[in-house]
Protein backbone atom coordinates (compact mmCIF):
# COMPACT_ATOMS: atom_id res chain seq x y z
CA UNK A 1 0.00 0.00 0.00
CA UNK A 2 1.32 3.20 -0.74
CA UNK A 3 0.38 6.82 1.11
CA UNK A 4 -3.06 8.38 0.70
CA UNK A 5 -2.36 11.60 -1.14
CA UNK A 6 -6.09 12.14 -3.15
CA UNK A 7 -9.11 11.06 -3.09
CA UNK A 8 -8.57 8.91 -5.75
CA UNK A 9 -5.26 7.36 -3.91
CA UNK A 10 -7.95 6.36 -1.07
CA UNK A 11 -11.39 5.14 -2.89
CA UNK A 12 -8.71 3.24 -5.48
CA UNK A 13 -7.13 1.08 -2.59
CA UNK A 14 -9.61 1.14 -0.44
CA UNK A 15 -12.23 -1.00 -2.44
CA UNK A 16 -9.98 -3.62 -2.93
CA UNK A 17 -9.16 -4.10 0.85
CA UNK A 18 -13.13 -3.21 1.93
CA UNK A 19 -13.91 -6.83 -0.64
CA UNK A 20 -10.63 -8.42 1.15
CA UNK A 21 -12.41 -8.06 4.86
CA UNK A 22 -16.02 -9.41 3.05
CA UNK A 23 -14.54 -12.17 1.39
CA UNK A 24 -12.79 -13.25 5.01
CA UNK A 25 -15.93 -12.01 7.32
CA UNK A 26 -18.26 -14.24 5.05
CA UNK A 27 -16.46 -17.18 6.70
CA UNK A 28 -18.13 -16.50 10.29
CA UNK A 29 -21.27 -17.67 8.90
CA UNK A 30 -19.24 -21.22 10.05
CA UNK A 31 -18.07 -19.88 13.46
CA UNK A 32 -19.26 -21.40 16.15
CA UNK A 33 -19.80 -17.91 18.59
CA UNK A 34 -23.08 -16.00 17.84
CA UNK A 35 -20.72 -12.60 18.88
CA UNK A 36 -18.52 -13.72 15.84
CA UNK A 37 -21.03 -14.85 13.58
CA UNK A 38 -22.98 -11.18 14.01
CA UNK A 39 -19.75 -9.50 13.43
CA UNK A 40 -19.27 -11.22 10.49
CA UNK A 41 -23.05 -10.36 8.85
CA UNK A 42 -22.26 -6.33 10.12
CA UNK A 43 -18.86 -6.29 8.03
CA UNK A 44 -20.60 -8.20 5.30
CA UNK A 45 -23.43 -5.66 5.13
CA UNK A 46 -21.60 -2.52 5.87
CA UNK A 47 -18.37 -3.37 3.92
CA UNK A 48 -20.80 -4.22 0.77
CA UNK A 49 -22.52 -0.76 1.04
CA UNK A 50 -19.64 1.22 1.28
CA UNK A 51 -18.11 -0.88 -1.58
CA UNK A 52 -20.96 0.03 -4.00
CA UNK A 53 -21.03 3.90 -2.51
CA UNK A 54 -16.92 4.27 -3.72
CA UNK A 55 -17.74 2.57 -7.14
CA UNK A 56 -20.46 4.82 -7.93
CA UNK A 57 -18.41 7.76 -6.94
CA UNK A 58 -15.01 6.25 -8.83
CA UNK A 59 -16.96 5.83 -12.06
CA UNK A 60 -19.01 9.38 -11.60
CA UNK A 61 -15.99 11.25 -10.41
CA UNK A 62 -13.02 9.60 -11.77
CA UNK A 63 -13.67 8.21 -14.71
CA UNK A 64 -10.88 8.28 -16.95
CA UNK A 65 -8.95 7.20 -13.98
CA UNK A 66 -8.47 3.41 -14.17
CA UNK A 67 -10.68 0.62 -12.10
CA UNK A 68 -9.24 -0.81 -9.02
CA UNK A 69 -8.14 -4.32 -9.51
CA UNK A 70 -7.82 -6.74 -7.10
CA UNK A 71 -4.56 -6.64 -5.20
CA UNK A 72 -2.40 -9.03 -3.05
CA UNK A 73 -4.56 -9.47 -0.14
CA UNK A 74 -3.74 -9.25 3.53
CA UNK A 75 -6.28 -11.81 4.83
CA UNK A 76 -5.57 -15.52 5.12
CA UNK A 77 -7.62 -18.30 3.10
CA UNK A 78 -10.02 -18.94 6.19
CA UNK A 79 -12.32 -21.76 4.22
CA UNK A 80 -10.57 -24.56 6.33
CA UNK A 81 -10.48 -23.52 9.50
CA UNK A 82 -13.41 -24.05 12.15
CA UNK A 83 -14.05 -23.32 15.75
CA UNK A 84 -11.86 -21.68 17.53
CA UNK A 85 -9.22 -21.38 14.97
CA UNK A 86 -11.39 -19.67 12.57
CA UNK A 87 -12.37 -17.16 15.43
CA UNK A 88 -8.63 -16.51 16.63
CA UNK A 89 -7.06 -16.25 13.15
CA UNK A 90 -10.02 -14.06 11.45
CA UNK A 91 -9.49 -11.46 14.84
CA UNK A 92 -5.48 -11.55 14.44
CA UNK A 93 -5.90 -10.97 11.31
CA UNK A 94 -8.54 -8.48 10.54
CA UNK A 95 -8.00 -6.34 13.35
CA UNK A 96 -4.37 -5.09 11.78
CA UNK A 97 -6.57 -5.12 8.38
CA UNK A 98 -8.73 -2.61 10.10
CA UNK A 99 -6.13 -0.60 11.05
CA UNK A 100 -4.77 -0.35 7.86
CA UNK A 101 -8.01 1.41 6.74
CA UNK A 102 -8.14 3.51 9.60
CA UNK A 103 -5.16 4.97 8.60
CA UNK A 104 -5.39 5.65 5.15
CA UNK A 105 -8.40 7.05 6.16
CA UNK A 106 -6.77 9.58 8.27
CA UNK A 107 -4.13 10.08 5.68
CA UNK A 108 -6.65 11.32 3.19
CA UNK A 109 -8.40 13.64 6.31
CA UNK A 110 -4.72 15.25 7.69
CA UNK A 111 -2.52 15.47 4.30
CA UNK A 112 -4.45 14.04 1.36
CA UNK A 113 -6.05 16.04 -1.47
CA UNK A 114 -10.30 15.66 -0.75
CA UNK A 115 -11.98 17.24 -3.44
CA UNK A 116 -15.72 16.22 -1.93
CA UNK A 117 -17.14 16.89 0.95
CA UNK A 118 -19.05 13.22 0.84
CA UNK A 119 -15.37 11.46 0.74
CA UNK A 120 -13.97 13.17 3.38
CA UNK A 121 -17.76 12.66 5.57
CA UNK A 122 -17.06 8.70 4.35
CA UNK A 123 -13.76 8.30 5.74
CA UNK A 124 -14.34 9.49 8.94
CA UNK A 125 -16.94 7.10 9.20
CA UNK A 126 -14.73 4.48 8.38
CA UNK A 127 -11.94 5.61 10.89
CA UNK A 128 -14.50 6.02 13.44
CA UNK A 129 -16.63 2.54 12.72
CA UNK A 130 -13.50 0.49 12.10
CA UNK A 131 -11.88 1.55 15.03
CA UNK A 132 -14.78 0.14 17.27
CA UNK A 133 -15.17 -2.55 15.53
CA UNK A 134 -11.30 -3.42 16.28
CA UNK A 135 -11.59 -2.27 19.65
CA UNK A 136 -14.90 -5.04 19.88
CA UNK A 137 -11.92 -7.98 18.14
CA UNK A 138 -9.42 -7.02 21.22
CA UNK A 139 -11.57 -7.62 23.50
CA UNK A 140 -13.28 -11.03 22.07
CA UNK A 141 -9.21 -11.80 21.16
CA UNK A 142 -8.17 -10.94 24.95
CA UNK A 143 -10.90 -12.41 26.43
CA UNK A 144 -11.89 -15.67 24.77
CA UNK A 145 -7.87 -16.18 23.56
CA UNK A 146 -6.16 -14.76 26.54
CA UNK A 147 -4.11 -12.63 23.90
CA UNK A 148 -2.48 -9.48 25.28
CA UNK A 149 -0.50 -8.41 22.19
CA UNK A 150 -1.33 -7.45 19.05
CA UNK A 151 0.92 -8.48 16.13
CA UNK A 152 1.12 -5.90 12.84
CA UNK A 153 -0.42 -2.79 14.56
CA UNK A 154 0.88 0.08 12.24
CA UNK A 155 2.38 3.39 13.88
CA UNK A 156 -0.65 5.75 13.18
CA UNK A 157 0.56 9.52 12.46
CA UNK A 158 -2.69 11.91 13.97
CA UNK A 159 -4.43 8.54 16.27
CA UNK A 160 -4.41 10.71 19.14
CA UNK A 161 -7.50 12.76 18.02
CA UNK A 162 -9.18 9.17 17.36
CA UNK A 163 -12.61 8.82 19.53
CA UNK A 164 -11.92 6.87 22.83
CA UNK A 165 -7.90 7.88 22.93
CA UNK A 166 -5.73 9.40 25.23
CA UNK A 167 -2.95 11.27 23.20
CA UNK A 168 0.14 8.84 22.85
CA UNK A 169 1.76 6.64 20.40
CA UNK A 170 -0.18 3.26 22.22
CA UNK A 171 -2.16 1.99 19.49
CA UNK A 172 -1.53 -1.57 20.69
CA UNK A 173 -3.11 -1.25 23.70
CA UNK A 174 -6.39 -1.15 22.54
CA UNK A 175 -7.88 -2.42 25.62
CA UNK A 176 -10.25 0.39 27.32
CA UNK A 177 -9.75 1.92 30.03
CA UNK A 178 -12.33 3.11 32.74
CA UNK A 179 -13.12 6.25 31.16
CA UNK A 180 -13.77 4.87 28.12
CA UNK A 181 -17.39 4.83 27.72
CA UNK A 182 -17.51 5.50 23.55
CA UNK A 183 -18.80 8.35 21.71
CA UNK A 184 -21.76 10.71 22.69
CA UNK A 185 -24.74 9.39 20.42
CA UNK A 186 -23.08 6.15 19.84
CA UNK A 187 -23.97 3.15 20.90
CA UNK A 188 -21.07 1.48 22.45
CA UNK A 189 -20.27 -2.17 21.85
CA UNK A 190 -21.39 -4.73 23.72
CA UNK A 191 -19.32 -6.46 25.90
CA UNK A 192 -18.44 -10.46 24.48
CA UNK A 193 -20.14 -12.98 27.06
CA UNK A 194 -17.67 -15.47 28.21
CA UNK A 195 -18.92 -17.83 25.89
CA UNK A 196 -19.52 -15.81 23.14
CA UNK A 197 -22.71 -17.03 22.96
Amino acid sequence: MHPVTSEYDYLSQMVPHHEDAITAARQLQRSERSDMRRLGQSIVTTQTAEVGKMRGWLDQWYRRSPTPGPRQTTMPDLSGLSGDQLDKTFLQHMIPHHMMAIMMSQQLLMHGEVQHSEAADFARTVRDDQWAEARTMRQYLVQWFGEQSMPCMPHMPGMPDMPGMTPGPHMTDMTPGPHDTGRPGRPTPTEPSPTGT
